[in-house]
C-alpha cells in the first residue's frame, strides 16, 4: 500500500517526536530554533570531505565514472531519472546518486557512492568521523578497488562500530531492492571515514545487533515505527510520539515546541532523560512532582543513571524554583597560592582559535589580568601553531616561576573534555613546531594535580536543575557576562564575521567581541571558585532539607 509520506534515510536515528513534528501540517509555521552555527560548520567540512574522498577516487579507478549532478538549481526528480539512466547504461561508479524513491515503502534517499558488480549495485558512504580502530579483523578494500570482491581481512584495523551508518547503508540496500538494482547474494556496503585510505565492508546481515539481530532487521524495526509516526501525523491521527528530553534535544530546531509542552505538563524528563524518564514513566511516575515524592531508598524504582536520591533531590530544587542547591553539607575545592584561569575557543573541528588565561594570587614576575593568545587568520592554518606555543610558554613560565619561589601552582577550567582535545590535538598536529609541546608533556599536565575541572567540582558537590552549564551555575555565584548574547552558539557567528569566513571584510568589533566573551568565560570560572571557597556558598539549600 502507498503510504502517505517518504522519509530519507536519517528519520531511523532521529527523535521519534521530531519526525512527528517534521511531518505535522499544523506545525509548518511555528517558530523553530536557528541552525546551529557548529553543527553547520561540521556539514560544510563533511561536504568538503566527500569532494576530496570522490576526485581520488576517481582518479585511481579511471575510466566509468559518473557523477550526478545536484544542487538547489537541480530537481530531486531530475537526478532520480539521471541515476536510473546511469545504472541501466551500466555505469561502473555512479557517484552522488539520488535512488527513485520507493513509494510502496515510503523510502526516499540518496547515497555518496554507488558500485557496480554482477549486475547489481552496493552503496559506499563517505564520513569525516573514524570507522576503524586500530587492531584487526576489519574487511577493507583500498579506495582504488572500492568493490566488494578486492576486500580483505585487514590486519592493521578493526571496525569501529558506527550504528548510523550501517542503518543509512541498510536503508540504500532498501531502495536498490525496490527499483531492483541491488547486487544479488550477501547484502555488503562499504564506509569510507575520516582517514580516507580504505573502503571498510560492512555485512548487513551478520547477527551483530542487540538479540542476534542484523542491521536490515534492526533497520526495519526502526523505519517501520518512524513511517507510523510520520503517517499519523501527516494524517491528523492520534500522535504516536509524545515529546521527552533527551540529548539531542540541546541541538533540536523543534526543541522551543517541545520545551514549552513538557514544562506546562511538568514532565519528569525535565529532571531525568531519556530512556530513564520512559522507565519512570511506565511504574506511573510522569511528571516532576510525582518524583519529588519518592523515597530514595524504595528498590522497586526503576534506574535512573544517577543516585535516587540525586532524582529525588533535582526534583525538589526543580519544584523550589532553585537553580543550584549542595548535593553535600561541606564544599571543598582545591586551591592554590597562583591560579591560572584558562579557556579555550575553537571552530568546529577546524581548530582552537583563542587561548584566553587569567593569572591571579601571589606575583611569580608576571603581570596579573586576563591575557589572550589568537590566531585571526581563518581555521584551519597554522598560525594556530603560533598562538598555542605562546600560550604553552606563558603557561609554563608562571609554572616555573611559582616553583622556583616555593609556591604552589593551580590551573582550572570548566569542563575539561574541550581544553584537553584541543591541548593534546594542538601537541599532535603542530608537533615539532617551534614552542609546541610533545603529547607526552601535555598528557603529564592534564593528569597532574595542577590541572583542575571546577565543572567535576560543580558535580559532585551540587545538583542544578538546570543543567550544569557555566552560564547556568556562574550566576548563582553572582557573575554575569557583559554581552547579553554570550553563548557558545553565538561565539561561531562572531567568529565567522571576525575572520571574515563568509568572503566579507574582517570585523575587528567582532574580534574585540570575542575577546571579551572569552575574557568573561574565564572571570567566570574564578568567580565560581571563589564563590565555592566562601561562607557564602552556604546560603545555597541544602538538598537534605528541602
Amino acid at each position: 500500500m502507498t503510504t502517505s509520506v517518504l522519509l530519507d534515510s536519517g528519520v531511523v536515528n532521529r527523535c521519534r517526536r521530531r519526525v512527528h513534528l517534521e511531518h505535522d501540517p499544523t506545525m509548518a509555521d511555528a517558530p523553530t530554533a536557528p541552525p546551529d552555527p557548529t553543527g553547520e560548520q561540521r556539514k560544510a567540512d563533511a561536504a568538503a570531505h566527500r569532494r576530496s574522498i570522490a576526485d581520488e577516487i576517481a582518479g585511481l579507478v579511471g575510466p566509468g565514472w559518473t557523477e550526478i549532478p545536484r544542487g538547489s538549481e537541480v530537481r530531486a526528480s531530475d537526478r532520480e531519472q539521471m541515476t536510473l539512466d546511469a545504472m541501466a547504461e551500466g555505469a561502473r561508479f555512479i557517484w552522488a546518486p539520488q535512488l527513485p524513491r520507493d513509494e510502496a515503502g515510503g523510502r526516499r534517499g540518496h547515497m555518496d557512492l554507488l558500485v557496480a558488480v554482477d549486475g547489481g549495485y552496493v552503496p559506499v558512504l563517505v564520513v569525516r568521523h573514524k570507522v576503524s580502530d586500530p587492531g584487526s579483523g576489519a574487511q577493507t578494500s583500498p579506495l582504488s578497488k572500492p568493490w566488494p570482491d578486492a576486500r580483505r581481512s585487514d590486519k592493521r584495523r578493526r571496525v569501529r562500530p558506527q550504528p548510523r551508518d550501517v542503518l543509512r547503508l541498510a536503508h540504500t540496500y532498501r531502495l536498490l531492492q525496490a527499483c531492483g538494482r541491488a547486487a544479488p547474494g550477501p547484502a555488503v556496503a562499504g564506509v569510507v571515514g575520516l582517514d580516507g585510505d580504505v573502503v571498510v565492508w560492512h555485512d548487513l546481515e551478520a547477527p551483530t545487533w542487540p538479540g542476534g539481530r542484523d542491521a536490515l532487521a534492526e533497520y526495519d524495526a526502526r523505519f517501520a515505527d518512524r513511517l507510523a509516526v510520520a503517517n499519523a501525523a501527516a494524517t491528523g491521527a492520534e500522535a504516536l510520539a509524545q515529546p521527552s528530553r533527551i540529548v539531542e534535544c540541546r541541538s533540536c530546531p523543534w526543541w522551543p515546541i517541545c520545551q514549552v509542552e513538557l514544562q506546562k505538563a511538568r514532565d519528569v524528563s525535565l529532571v531525568v532523560r531519556g530512556e530513564e524518564a520512559a522507565s519512570l514513566r511506565a511504574v506511573g511516575v510522569r511528571t516532576v512532582d510525582d518524583l519529588a515524592v519518592l523515597d530514595p531508598d524504595d528498590e522497586s524504582l526503576p534506574p535512573t543513571g544517577m543516585p535516587m536520591s540525586d532524582a529525588v533531590g533535582l526534583a525538589k530544587a526543580w519544584l523550589a524554583d532553585l537553580t543550584v542547591v549542595r548535593r553535600v553539607p561541606d564544599i571543598h575545592v582545591p586551591r592554590a597560592e597562583v591560579e591560572v584561569d584558562v579557556d579555550m575557543e575553537s571552530f568546529g573541528d577546524s581548530g582552537a582559535y583563542l587561548w584566553g588565561a587569567l593569572l591571579t594570587g601571589a606575583d611569580v614576575g608576571e603581570k596579573q589580568g586576563y591575557r589572550a593568545f589568537a590566531t585571526w587568520e581563518p581555521l584551519p592554518t597554522d598560525d594556530e601553531a603560533r598562538s598555542f606555543a605562546a600560550f604553552w610558554q606563558w603557561l609554563t613560565v608562571v609554572r616555573l616561576r611559582a616553583r622556583a619561589r616555593g609556591l604552589s601552582f593551580r590551573a582550572y577550567c570548566y569542563n575539561e573534555l574541550a581544553e584537553n582535545r584541543w591541548l593534546l590535538s594542538s601537541a599532535k598536529r603542530f608537533a615539532g613546531k617551534p614552542g609546541i609541546p610533545t603529547t607526552a608533556q601535555v598528557q603529564s599536565f592534564i593528569t597532574s594535580d595542577a590541572w583542575f575541572d571546577l565543572f567535576g567540582s560543580v558535580r559532585d558537590h551540587f545538583l542544578c536543575s538546570r543543567g550544569k552549564g557555566l552560564k547556568t551555575i556562574a550566576p548563582a555565584a553572582g557573575f554575569s557576562w557583559r554581552d547579553s548574547e554570550a553563548s557558545g552558539e553565538n561565539s561561531m557567528r562572531w567568529y565567522r564575521d571576525a575572520v571574515g569566513m563568509d568572503g566579507s571584510a574582517p570585523d575587528d568589533d567582532q574580534r574585540i567581541r570575542l575577546l571579551e566573551y572569552n575574557e568573561d568565560d574565564v572571570r567566570a570560572t574564578h568567580a565560581l571558585r571563589h564563590w565555592m571557597s566562601s561562607p557564602a556558598v552556604y546560603d545555597v539549600p541544602y538538598v537534605g532539607d528541602l
